[in-house]
């Protein structure tokens, strides 16, 4: 029996980029993203292995090599109209974020449970790790494009701020692609 479920739920590629490793937040649109174990060459996310962050301080020494399960920066086209809306603006870049995929279709999509599994039409798949909590660094890059909108962001995108993920099985995704999501078979934790 599987342990992982199909659900009805399909998300539409609408952006696609890469952040690159030289430097900044910012991802460049990209009509095309090659995956591979390492995510996206050339990437400031790719490889197998990162240097832990303030993320899980709580469980490592900031620069401890452990393994990489964000690679990837995916967010929601309906969550992006949210946060625009609430900074006041009338759409938020995604390239400002350091997106990788803007999805269209997943309810809910920052709260996809961790594990789930996104699928593309050639079997490339997308392991989440989980939400993608907002920081400052978005907000820095939207100040330079809207002044006074920076500041605006961080609070504007709790909860909304989108997944990171990791790829399970290397392949190409492009815009007009759709992923399947895949959830895991268990019931919520309840302790």
């Amino acid at each position: 029996m599987p342990v992982l479920l199909e659900t009805e739920y399909k998300g539409d590629v609408v952006w696609a980029g890469a952040t690159p490793a030289d430097g900044g937040v910012s991802s460049t649109s990209s009509g095309v993203l090659t995956l591979g174990f390492h995510g996206l060459l050339g990437e400031r996310h790719q490889g197998e292995n990162r240097a832990s962050c303030v993320r899980v301080s709580n469980l490592y020494p900031q620069g401890t090599t452990i393994r990489n399960v964000r690679q990837l920066s995916i967010l929601s086209e309906e969550e992006l109209a949210l946060i625009a809306a609430d900074m006041g603006l009338e759409q938020v870049d995604p390239g400002a974020l350091g997106a990788n995929l803007v999805l269209r279709g997943i309810p809910d999509f920052t709260y996809v449970p961790p594990s789930s599994r996104l699928q593309g039409p050639d079997g490339v798949t997308l392991t989440v790790d989980m939400e993608n909590r907002p920081c400052i660094f978005p907000g820095r890059e939207i100040e330079k494009t809207h002044k006074g909108f920076g500041p605006k962001f961080k609070p504007a995108a709790g909860e909304r701020r989108g997944i990171t993920a990791w790829v399970e099985r290397p392949g190409q995704l492009k815009i007009g692609d759709s992923l399947r999501l895949f959830v895991p078979d268990q019931r919520v934790w309840a302790p």
